[in-house]
């Protein structure tokens, strides 16, 4: 059996971490049931993993070197980003802030497993052992998932019609800082000690600076939306811009179609007031309840949707009252609600 000391070094620094960066999460963006999935997935990343690399030294097909520097950061990187990618692209992530949590959480499920399999592979290993793992190994899991993560929304956030190329890049990063830690540049001891202290401080410094912008973005949002939806409801809309477009569409589309543009613009700013009065709720450390008739607007949004087909939808973009915030603004009210 593992020292209990032994145990402590490879698994406390990553999960101390995590929970770090989950308690800074001052929005409540990532809820403990999302860290668990994400952990799950982790794991289930590292036990397919090391069953490759268990086959490819069986069966004698490349040597342990080759497999470290080359394989393990590929296979490692794409194992982990898969989760992360669906959650980008089903929109369940709005922020850099909870991409961060999301992709430290699954890199810590992934080291956890890890380390946990070699503790009871390796009972007798000498605690340096634990020291590289657990501050150098585990961190790097952890940390090429969350820059991945973060380079992945950013870019998702840019280039919402060409998603799959924006996971690219992240995940080039991810590789190239994985393999060079395999290389071992370095004595271990020195490689884990630099690891320990420019990566964590480097998604920390990202984190603080994402966290005030996301501030900045609800606050800042929640005042114009609400300055807009009660401009929609007053008689001055007809002069606006959005009131002299809808007005223009009037020759071209017919005038039912154009009332239901007209409505759909006022449930999405409904929608979007409500996500960021949550949010900004949360940030105050109060829980709100969600409006009971939110089941009914979503119906009520679907509905308009049809009712105004694909060419309504794009006549719609140059007033901008859709954007890639909006899948996540109802998934953060539909989990308030189920909650």
């Amino acid at each position: 059996m593992p020292r209990a000391i032994d145990i402590v070094i490879a698994l406390a620094p990553v999960v101390a971490f995590l929970a770090a960066l989950s308690l800074m999460d001052s929005f409540r963006l990532v809820r403990a049931a999302s860290i668990a999935s994400a952990l799950a997935a982790g794991a289930v990343a590292a036990a397919a993993s090391l069953a490759l690399y268990g086959w490819l030294l069986q069966t004698g097909h490349m040597p342990a070197a080759v497999i470290s520097r080359y394989v393990a950061p590929v296979t490692e990187e794409t194992a982990k980003a898969l989760p992360l990618a669906v959650l980008i692209a089903m929109g369940r992530v709005g922020f850099l802030v909870d991409a961060a949590v999301e992709g430290f959480a699954v890199g810590t499920g992934f080291a956890l497993f890890e380390n946990l399999t070699y503790l009871s592979s390796m009972p007798d290993a000498s605690v340096m052992v634990w020291i590289v793992r657990g501050l150098g190994t585990a961190m790097l899991q952890g940390a090429t998932t969350t820059i991945f993560a973060l380079i992945s929304k950013t870019l998702a956030d840019r280039r919402s019609d060409r998603l799959a190329l924006a996971f690219v890049p992240g995940w080039t990063a991810a590789v190239v800082i994985h393999s060079t830690f395999n290389h071992q540049l370095m004595p271990p001891l020195a490689q884990a000690l630099v690891l320990l202290v420019v990566l964590p401080v480097l998604v920390l410094f990202v984190f603080a600076r994402s966290e005030r912008a996301t501030r900045e973005w609800i606050g800042a949002g929640m005042d114009l939306d609400v300055e807009l939806l009660d401009l929609v409801g007053s008689e001055q809309f007809a002069r606006t811009r959005f009131g002299r477009y809808l007005h223009e569409l009037r020759k071209r589309l017919p005038g039912p179609i154009v009332a239901d543009m007209f409505c759909l613009l006022r449930v999405e700013l409904e929608l979007s007031v409500q996500a960021k009065g949550l949010l900004l709720a949360r940030d105050a450390g109060l829980d709100l309840p969600v409006d009971a008739d939110l089941e009914p607007t979503l119906a009520e949004r679907r509905y308009l949707q049809r009712s105004i087909g694909k060419m309504g939808l794009l006549a719609l973009k140059p007033l901008q009252i859709t954007s890639h915030m909006d899948r996540w603004h109802r998934y953060v009210l539909q989990r308030a609600a189920r909650q």
